[in-house]
């Protein structure tokens, strides 16, 4: 039998020898086990890590930081399970997580989970009518809101909610400071089931109603081993990860994966995002391991890195693949590669470039220990491009979800042979996965097919261009032609000489065949809450020929420039 602590230890030891980690890792058991309990507020009582920061936040509008032990935190969350279990929340009922990076956020995940209480994260920029949805579809019988997220509520019909409320009391909303009234000591009452359920995610929607993906009290906390090994987390450290709460990103990186690892969770506050003050604090703060999504990648880069000086050790991205660009400019910068990583809501870290093993630049790295990948054709075979998908049966990884859940509790989408991801890659002859694009992204372009992530990475290499999103644009005689939506870097004009620059470096760089043949100029791109570019709302845009939607902006064509016309005409 493995148990969470010896698993724990295997990857621990084995953080920089990816061959034996893989041939020899094997998930915990699936035996009764309450991460909370049994692992956190176990950490709170080593005599090594007890008063060591769980938990550190800074807030640079205020200039203030907040630390707490993993032993205040403990006692701090039994003190909220306590005060939850007294407004009648038990085993099983649903709580919505409405708040942003404060500390109840992980007082209250800590203590639903001790209680059996399943979590639904939301993100606080959710409209009235998406609160609405997961009221109604997540069965929420509590929730616990910021002050600013009250307003919200009061054309719902949630009066039978229980209503909590970070900030002062209300009509109809109990005050969560009363919580620090409670007692520190908690018990159970009963055994956690591997299997009980744990959190509900709305996926970002974006091409239909999102939908609900279920984790278990095993398939997120214990699931997580895979992304600590992937970031390369060790006892002591001091991880930033930037993401929002709401999404399954924060639940991967600014909780369970330092967590199972002991090391400190380290959030940065930012009335708006402020690269230059960021790279400061993360100078000034000792961060050793840091994650971060493509988009602030990008804006990192625009600054000087080499004047910051930094106690960093491991850097990751995650959210899409990072542009080789990108990386090449931090290693020169600070002699550290961005060690790309993947995974989804539904899973945990499934894929990724771990610590000390040969990086191939552009690759998203190989499957992590726990999980058997298997890129399959259409039928389900395998393939050297194609869909990624989790092999299951014996070989079913502890980090998938449960399923995507129904409206009546029904369960689908990780049962059978194979879970399809919908993400398509291309695998190479060691083992290497390279993203090649979503399965609804890839499109063709006069019976080629084409590859958006591809364009993509070439057009961030332009100088002028920040972000860029690759859709297909119909074609009376292609059926379609690769468009990109273009966001520049700062102070540059949207203007014909800097489409003129970029078509150049598209001649330059690209074959006839996947040449982009127009751009758009934006001064925003639509994104999901988790920072991923909504190119399905831009196809839309193109499908539908909607010059009116306040996304659009000034757009070039390569025949508006002579010196492409010939070239036209012949490709």
């Amino acid at each position: 039998m493995t148990t969470f602590h010896e698993a724990r230890a295997f990857l621990l030891h084995n953080r920089t020898d990816y061959e034996t980690a893989v041939r020899d890792f094997r998930w915990p058991d699936p035996v009764p086990f309450n991460w909370a309990l049994d692992w956190f507020d176990e950490l709170a009582k080593d005599a090594e890590a007890r008063d060591r920061p769980a938990l550190w936040i800074v807030d640079a509008a205020q200039d203030k930081q907040t630390k707490l032990s993993f032993a205040a935190l403990s006692n701090r969350s039994n003190q909220v399970a306590n005060f939850l279990r007294a407004q009648g929340l038990k085993r099983g009922d649903h709580l919505l997580l409405l708040l942003g990076n404060v500390v109840p956020l992980w007082e209250t995940m800590l203590a639903a989970m001790k209680l059996g209480v399943v979590v639904i994260p939301a993100t606080t920029l959710l409209t009235a009518e998406e609160l609405r949805d997961r009221l109604d579809r997540g069965k929420a019988k509590a929730v616990v809101a910021a002050e600013d997220q009250v307003a919200k509520f009061a054309s719902l019909g949630a009066e039978n909610v229980v209503r909590i409320v970070v900030g002062a009391a209300s009509d109809g909303w109990l005050a969560y400071g009363e919580a620090a009234t409670a007692s520190e000591s908690f018990v159970a009452d009963g055994p956690t089931k591997a299997d009980d359920p744990m959190l509900l995610y709305f996926t970002s929607g974006t091409t239909a109603k999102p939908k609900l993906v279920l984790h278990s009290q095993r398939s997120y906390p214990v699931g997580h081993l895979s992304t600590m090994y992937w970031i390369g987390l060790k006892p002591g450290d001091v991880h930033l990860n930037i993401s929002s709460p709401g999404w399954a990103k924060h639940a991967w990186s600014c909780f369970f994966a330092p967590w199972n690892a002991g090391a400190t969770v380290f959030v940065v506050n930012q009335p708006r995002f402020d690269a230059k003050g960021l790279l400061a604090t993360i100078g000034r703060c000792g961060v050793t391991t840091l994650c971060a999504p493509p988009t602030v990648w990008r804006l990192f880069i625009q600054e000087n890195l080499s004047a910051f000086k930094v106690a960093l050790r491991e850097v990751c991205g995650a959210g899409e693949p990072l542009n080789p660009e990108v990386i090449d400019q931090v290693q020169a910068a600070w002699g550290l590669t961005i060690r790309d990583g993947y995974g989804q809501t539904e899973t945990t870290a499934l894929a990724g470039n771990s610590p000390g093993q040969k990086i191939k630049v552009g690759s998203m790295g190989r499957p992590l220990p726990g999980y058997r990948v298997q890129v399959s054709d259409a039928d389900g075979h395998p393939a050297k491009e194609g869909e990624v998908a989790l092999v299951l049966g014996a070989d079913r990884p502890a980090g998938l979800m449960q399923g995507y859940q129904s409206d009546d509790g029904k369960l689908s989408g990780a049962e059978g042979a194979l879970y399809r991801s919908g993400d398509v890659v291309f695998e190479d002859e060691d083992g290497y996965l390279t993203f090649v694009g979503r399965s609804d992204d890839v499109f063709k372009s006069s019976d080629y097919r084409i590859s958006p992530f591809e364009l993509e990475s070439v057009l961030l290499e332009h100088e002028l261009v920040a972000e860029a999103a690759v859709v297909p644009s119909p074609d009376p005689i292609r059926l379609a032609i690769p468009k990109a939506f273009v966001l520049l870097t700062s102070g540059a004009e949207r203007t014909p000489e800097t489409a003129l620059s970029i078509f150049r470096h598209l001649h330059a760089r690209l074959a006839p065949f996947k040449r982009i043949r127009r751009l758009e100029i934006v001064t925003e791109l639509p994104k999901t809450i988790s920072g991923k570019i909504r190119r399905v709302q831009l196809r839309r845009l193109e499908r539908d020929d909607d010059r009116n939607d306040p996304l659009r902006g000034r757009e070039f064509r390569e025949e508006d420039f002579p010196e492409f016309s010939k070239t036209r005409s012949e490709t």
